[in-house]
């Protein structure tokens, strides 16, 4: 939960330095430039969640071998498609500001920001990789570490670049190049600590090119869930940028506090993935239902404890986000839409852990389709009329899709015995 709080503290940075800019166009061309890449580094969010689930089996298991070879495929096929990214970077970026459809002066600065940024795709999905493993083999200080030292040395860069140096919008992009590159050397440094010892590095490890393609055939399921999801954002984003560029800026002020929420939450997710991989790897039908129940009244506890935080103190973070009058009272109008959203969208969060955990990625791409395309959009259309508060309605709304169908499918599984089988692992099993 520490480790996942640091990610949206290094957002709430950005906004509170560009936040007190002149004009709210550099604000507003961060929010498109960093949800543009959320798109493109989250659909490759697989490296983290599906890893994190195979290791977690692996690990139950005691299966040495499982372990190393998972990473090491993992973090060439990260290093792979990041450079693929670098390559087909210019139609990747023009397509994406197009289709964010925000006015001249935000986009030009976008592009800008998108310039620089990219160059930080390979460091991101080894990130992502590095951080599975550690969270899969039960090691989470490792990823607290990485994400401290990332977001601890973006946030001394932010105020560098940007306060001191004023280079604006490309003074982010440039700070979080060079700490995504900082945090993976760490994780790669942490990694090679942890790994077994009793395994030697040689050819065996690298596997063949069906070792490949068995990886990423298991993660095909969450790399489809993640598009949905990250398209569905991003098209808040592009709704928001329709609204003027005070409304983009309001809620992207509104989205640090909901990535506040997400990844705080998602730390009870990420002990689940780990826990329950494991008893799913061992066989343990009592250990998986003692970490479900667990991982449930914590989390709401903590879904309890964001909505208080921002009941009792939105409007004063807001106040220190941004000093931009028009900015700053049109957040504060649509507030109470991330008081409810904590109890909205934690029981989805939950059971992302506890279904990666167990390798069921195949029932997460589908619950996503169904509150993406029978929830989300059909609410969104029917409540235009609302403004931006027909917009929060529809994010709430999807948050509250993805719970019902995903907590009927728990309890359907859990009725049928269906968690315990042959699961992914066995059939990508590197022996």
């Amino acid at each position: 939960m520490l480790t996942n709080i640091t990610v949206p503290l290094l957002g709430l940075v950005d906004t509170a330095v560009l936040g007190h800019l002149e004009h709210p166009e550099y604000l507003g061309a961060v929010a498109i430039g960093g949800n543009l890449f959320s798109i493109l580094y989250w659909t490759f969010g697989f490296m983290r969640m599906g890893t994190t689930g195979l290791a977690a089996q692996a690990y139950g298991r005691r299966d040495d071998f499982g372990q190393s070879a998972l990473l090491v495929r993992s973090l060439l096929l990260a290093v792979g498609i990041g450079l693929l990214l670098i390559l087909f970077r210019g139609p990747l970026v023009s397509t994406g500001l197009y289709l964010m459809d925000a006015s001249p002066d935000v986009t030009a600065l976008a592009r800008e920001y998108t310039d620089i940024r990219i160059w930080s795709a390979p460091a991101v999905l080894c990130q992502y990789t590095l951080v599975g493993w550690l969270i899969g083999t039960q090691y989470p200080r490792g990823p607290m570490l990485m994400l401290i030292l990332a977001n601890g040395l973006n946030i001394l860069l932010d105020v560098l670049f940007v306060t001191v140096m004023g280079w604006n919008s490309q003074g982010v992009a440039a700070a979080t190049v060079i700490a995504e590159y900082a945090a993976a050397g760490l994780g790669l440094w942490l990694v090679w600590r942890r790994r077994p010892t009793a395994i030697a590095f040689d050819r065996r490890l690298l596997g063949a090119l069906g070792d490949y393609l068995a990886i990423l055939q298991v993660n095909r399921y969450i790399m489809v869930r993640t598009i949905l999801l990250l398209l569905s954002l991003a098209f808040f984003t592009a709704q928001s940028a329709q609204q003027g560029d005070t409304v983009l800026a309001a809620n992207a002020v509104l989205l640090t506090f909901l990535m506040l929420i997400s990844n705080g939450l998602d730390g009870f997710a990420n002990g689940a993935e780990a826990l329950v991989g494991e008893a799913v790897g061992r066989n343990q039908r009592d250990q998986f239902k003692a970490v479900c129940r667990t991982a449930l009244r914590w989390s709401i506890w903590g879904a309890g404890l964001f909505t208080a935080l921002f009941w009792a103190g939105g409007n004063l973070i807001i106040g220190l986000l941004t000093s931009i009058p028009d900015v700053a009272g049109t957040a504060q109008d649509y507030l109470p839409w991330i008081w409810i959203m904590p109890f909205a969208a934690v029981w989805g969060f939950l059971l992302d852990g506890i279904f990666i955990g167990a390798t069921r990625t195949r029932d997460m791409q589908n619950t996503m389709i169904v509150s993406v395309v029978a929830v989300y959009l059909p609410v969104w259309w029917l409540t235009q009329g609302w403004g931006n508060h027909g917009l929060w309605f529809a994010i709430t709304s999807l948050m509250l899709a993805r719970a019902g169908s995903m907590g009927w499918l728990f309890l359907r599984h859990t009725r049928h015995d269906a968690w315990f089988g042959e699961t992914a692992i066995n059939k990508t099993s590197a022996d």
